[in-house]
C-alpha cells in the first residue's frame, strides 16, 4: 500500500494532493433496562483523496475500495479544476514528516470476546437497576474502536498512526409518582479494554443522583454568584468560547471577526484559556492532525488577552498566521475542518473553600446536560446544583440554566481555582455535519459573579 499511495501522489496533476485511508475495527455494546439492545461488531475500511488547484479549488472523492488510488487522484482533480474561485485558496507551510505512531494497550480489546464485553456492561447495569426501586429505567452501553490511519501528501509527508478509543456511558431514570428525573454519567481513555473495568462507582453515582434529584426543588430564577464545577466550567469554556475560537467560523463570519479581534481584553489577569492537542492520554490527542500538521498546545487568551486562535492550513493562510494542528475529520468520509482538540481553563491560585466563604446567597452548578450558543450568547442547563448559603453548601437543586453574554460573563470571573482536572467524558463535539468527534476539556473551579439563572 505504501508503494501505491505514493505511485498515485507521484502520478497527481494538482497542485497538492493528499491521500487518508483509514480502517477502524469496533464493538458495541448495551443495555436498556433489562433488555440487551446491542451487540456488535464492526470493520470498516475506506479512505478520501483531496487535491487542490490554484485556478479552481478542493476536489474530494472518498471511497471503500482502496484498489486503483490514481484513478481516484485524477477524479478528485478533476472537480478541483471545476471548482472555479475568486479567490484562491493557499495553504499555509508547515514541516514534512514521516512518522509512524503504534500504541501498546495492557489488554487490548480486539481480543476480548464479545461475551465478557457484554458480562462487564450487564454487571454495571444491574448497578443502576439495583440501586432503589425507583429506577426505573437506564441504559449503560461499551464501545470501542481501534482506527489505524494512513495519510500521504504530495509535499513528501507519510504518516501512519493508531488510535484506541473505550468509551462508557450509564444513564438512570428515577421516578416518584409524576416527577421523573434521569443523570448520567460517562467515561473514555485513549486505552484499552481496561479502561472499562473497575467502574462500579460510577453506575453508582449516576443511580444515586438521579435518585437524589427526586428530592431537589427547582431553583428560584434570579441573579446569583455562581461557582462552576471542573465538568461544566470545562463544557462551557468548550462550547461558549472554543467554538468562536476555531479560525473557519471567524474567516467565514463578519460579526466573528468584530468581536474575536487579537489582543482584545476578555476576562481578568489571572484567566488563560487554551487548547492542546498533544497532552498524552486525552481524547483529543494525535500527534498530528488530518492534515499532517504536528498538534501543539495553543493559547486563546492568556492572563485575560485574546492572543490566538486554532488553525487549519488554509484559515492560517487566509489569516496570515501559523497552523496550529486543529484540522480534523471524524471518519473518512469527511474533510477535515477546524475543530478543537482538548480545551481548557488553566488552573488558577483560589482554593474551593475560599470561593465558597465569600458567597452568602450563591449556587454551586455541577456538569451539563447541554446547551445552546449563538455569537456571544449562551445558555446551559447544569446537571445537579446546590444552593450556597452563608458560605456553605447547601440543599441540591435542580432546573438550573445558566445563561448569559460571553464576553461579560468572562469579564465576571472573579476567581480560578487551583484544583485543574482533565474530564474524560464519553460524549463527542459536533460541526458541520461532523460528530461525534472526540475531544477533550479541561478546568477548576471556577467562580463567577452576577450570572442570570432561569428556574421557577
Amino acid at each position: 500500500m505504501h508503494n501505491r499511495i505514493l505511485a498515485a501522489l507521484e502520478r497527481s496533476q494538482a497542485d497538492y494532493t493528499e491521500i487518508r485511508l483509514e480502517e477502524r475495527e469496533s464493538t458495541s455494546v448495551a443495555f436498556r433496562g433489562q433488555e440487551l439492545e446491542t451487540a456488535s461488531s464492526v470493520i470498516d475500511a475506506g479512505g478520501m483523496v483531496r487535491c487542490l488547484c490554484h485556478d479552481g479549488g478542493w476536489g474530494i472523492v472518498t471511497f471503500n475500495n482502496r484498489d486503483n488510488l490514481e484513478e481516484k487522484v485524477a477524479q478528485a482533480t478533476q472537480c478541483a479544476r471545476a471548482a472555479k474561485s475568486d479567490n484562491p485558496i493557499e495553504l499555509a507551510p508547515i514541516p514534512i514528516v514521516e512518522d509512524h505512531i503504534t500504541v501498546a494497550l495492557t489488554r487490548d480489546f480486539r481480543g476480548i470476546s464479545l461475551a465478557e464485553k457484554k458480562a462487564l456492561v450487564e454487571g454495571y447495569n444491574r448497578l443502576l437497576l439495583g440501586y432503589s426501586d425507583r429506577i426505573v429505567d437506564t441504559s449503560c452501553r461499551y464501545h470501542d474502536t481501534f482506527s489505524k490511519i494512513t495519510f500521504a501528501n504530495s509535499e513528501g509527508s507519510f504518516i501512519e498512526e493508531e488510535r484506541p478509543m473505550v468509551v462508557l456511558g450509564t444513564v438512570a431514570i428515577a421516578r416518584d409518582g409524576d416527577n421523573v428525573q434521569q443523570a448520567h454519567e460517562s467515561y473514555s481513555r485513549l486505552a484499552g479494554f481496561e479502561a472499562a473495568q473497575g467502574r462500579e462507582a460510577l453506575a453508582e453515582t449516576t443511580a444515586r443522583r438521579a435518585v437524589e434529584l427526586l428530592a431537589a426543588e427547582s431553583v428560584t430564577g434570579g441573579q446569583y454568584p455562581v461557582i462552576l464545577n471542573p465538568d461544566l466550567a470545562g463544557v462551557f469554556i468548550h462550547e461558549a468560547f472554543g467554538h468562536l475560537s476555531e479560525a473557519d467560523f471567524i474567516y467565514e463570519n463578519p460579526a466573528a471577526r468584530e468581536m474575536m479581534v487579537l489582543g482584545r481584553r476578555f476576562g481578568p489577569d489571572f484567566l488563560t484559556v487554551f487548547d492542546d492537542g498533544c497532552t498524552p492520554g486525552l481524547r483529543g490527542t494525535h500527534k498530528y492532525d488530518d492534515e499532517g500538521t504536528p498538534t501543539q498546545r495553543t493559547d486563546l487568551i492568556r492572563n485575560g488577552i485574546l492572543v490566538g486562535r486554532l488553525h487549519s492550513r488554509e484559515t492560517a493562510a487566509k489569516l496570515g498566521e501559523a497552523p496550529t494542528g486543529n484540522a480534523r475529520a471524524v471518519n473518512y468520509r469527511h474533510a477535515p475542518i477546524v475543530r478543537m482538540t482538548n480545551t481548557a481553563i488553566a488552573p488558577g491560585t483560589t482554593s474551593f473553600d475560599d470561593m465558597l466563604k465569600d458567597i452568602e446567597l450563591g449556587i454551586y452548578a455541577c456538569d451539563a446536560y447541554g446547551g445552546n450558543t449563538e455569537l456571544e450568547s449562551f445558555s446551559f442547563s447544569s446537571g445537579y446544583a446546590y444552593m450556597i448559603r452563608n458560605g456553605q453548601l447547601a440543599e441540591m437543586v435542580k432546573d438550573v440554566i445558566l445563561a448569559g453574554n460571553l464576553f461579560a460573563t468572562l469579564q465576571n470571573i472573579d476567581a480560578v481555582g487551583n484544583d485543574f482536572v482533565w474530564r474524560h467524558p464519553g460524549g463527542g463535539c459536533g460541526k458541520g455535519g461532523q460528530a461525534p468527534l472526540p475531544v477533550g476539556m479541561g478546568a477548576p473551579h471556577i467562580r463567577i459573579q452576577n450570572v442570570v439563572i432561569g428556574g421557577k
